[in-house]
């Protein structure tokens, strides 16, 4: 009981970060010169051309919820493994899977939800490559295979997220969403930043001051709630 309790006040502590955050990526959109934003550079248009052509594969063709499965069960047992647990016994079916592992904590039962594994592949891959080869000109077809693989892991994240699932209910709903929303918005910030004239430096200082004036904002509604509280108290009395 108390345990659920601390989890769900850590969802609420962690509500206006989550606020902070979007805040944060909407700033640094509005940020970029209206006339790129008129001319969007190629490097928007391939991310973006990949992400919604997944989108349009995913309505017309049949669904692969096993390769999905298969990515859910491959990333606990990741983080599992960078965390220090012994991973076992992986299944994968095609409506769901397993994986057993020694150990576990928030980040490894949430990761499939807010970790595009499949990105993280593209990418890894990408500058391994670039190590060897000159994979330069193929740049905008990798930018594309990323927004393809984005696009894949958001949309399977949102529709599992609509079932009933073992792995929020773990830590409660309320810190649950709010990780999954908070950490997928700083991952849409970073794509910003890919694709854009907008820096990490300035997403970094966008993300400081939202997330201040986030939590300031919170605090002055306790506060004034808790005065309205307290004056209501004294006419009852």
């Amino acid at each position: 009981m108390l345990e659920r309790l601390a989890f769900n006040l850590a969802g609420i502590v962690l509500m206006p970060l989550c606020w902070g955050v979007a805040m944060a990526v909407f700033r640094l959109v509005r940020s970029i010169d209206p006339e790129i934003g008129r001319n969007l550079p190629p490097t928007f248009w391939a991310l973006i051309g990949g992400f919604m052509l997944w989108q349009i594969l995913y309505l017309t063709l049949p669904r692969p919820a096993r390769l999905y499965v298969l990515g859910h069960e491959l990333t606990h047992a990741l983080w599992g493994w960078l965390m220090g647990a012994r991973v076992s016994k992986l299944k994968v079916g095609r409506d769901h899977g397993s994986v057993t592992l020694s150990k576990t904590n928030v980040w490894i039962t949430l990761a499939p939800y807010f970790f595009p594994l499949y990105t993280f592949i593209v990418i890894t891959v990408y500058y391994v490559l670039s190590i060897f080869l000159e994979v330069e000109r193929a740049y905008l077809v990798w930018l594309a295979l990323v927004g393809f693989t984005w696009g894949f892991h958001a949309t399977f994240t949102l529709v599992t997220l609509l079932q009933r699932q073992s792995d929020i209910l773990a830590y409660g709903r309320i810190l649950s969403y709010t990780l999954i929303l908070l950490l997928n918005v700083l991952g849409i910030g970073f794509w910003v930043v890919m694709v854009s004239e907008a820096t990490l430096e300035k997403f970094v200082m966008e993300l400081n001051q939202c997330a201040g004036m986030a939590y300031r904002w919170g605090l002055d509604i306790l506060y004034r709630g808790f005065v309205e509280i307290r004056h209501w108290a004294g006419t009852v009395q």
